[in-house]
């Protein structure tokens, strides 16, 4: 029986608008994929991500992957207010949720710089009963630690939760520690793969 209702963050509760975000400071979709070359598929976005180094120190590691573009990834990162916009639906699913006796928590891989400069777009996490985020915790999806940490935290059954995030592989690595898992595209979907799981 499902007990408990585990979001992601970043395209689940909040819309991450990262390339949008990026053509209104005056990208092309060329120097757009530059920099996502360099920065989010670069394996260092985890420790953008975690928290673990300081800015200059992340940025010294995106510039390497294509010093060419060191001047627009300084820029692209510099003030990212407005990346992370909340979804309309996060609070009041939430809510309907918690009154049907669900509990309700986040597991996200969400960066400490998004955090500072994106809060207005988390208002939905006081209305939870708590999670993780990785650059707090240390620890990144899809790696066994931060699903063990949320099961240890809050006294959890993994096979008593149900976990929704728009990354196929995590939902995978969720399912391989024993949760149910549902791969997010749009609330109308996750509602109808819920009820096939008795969440009404």
């Amino acid at each position: 029986m499902i007990r408990n209702i585990i979001f992601d963050i970043g395209n689940v509760l909040t819309d991450f608008r990262w390339r949008e975000f990026l053509k209104d400071k005056g990208f092309d979709d060329c120097l757009i994929d530059r920099i996502a070359k360099a920065s989010v598929l670069s394996p260092y976005w985890n420790e953008f991500d975690r928290g673990e180094w300081d800015e200059d120190k992340i940025m010294a590691e995106f510039v390497k992957a294509d010093p060419g573009i060191e001047k627009e990834l300084h820029q692209a990162y510099d003030n990212i207010k407005g990346m992370v916009t909340p979804r309309s639906y996060a609070i009041p699913w939430i809510q309907e949720l918690k009154a049907k006796g669900y509990g309700v928590y986040y597991l996200s891989n969400f960066s400490y710089k998004a955090y500072v400069e994106c809060a207005e777009a988390l208002d939905f996490l006081p209305y939870t009963d708590g999670g993780i985020l990785s650059y707090l915790d240390k620890v990144i999806k899809p790696e066994k630690e931060i699903y063990d940490l949320l099961l240890s935290r809050y006294e959890l059954k993994a096979e008593e939760c149900v976990f929704l995030d728009d990354t196929l592989k995590n939902v995978e690595a969720a399912r391989k520690y024993g949760f149910y898992g549902i791969c997010f595209k749009t609330k109308e979907q996750a509602e109808e793969e819920l009820k096939v799981l008795g969440v009404e």
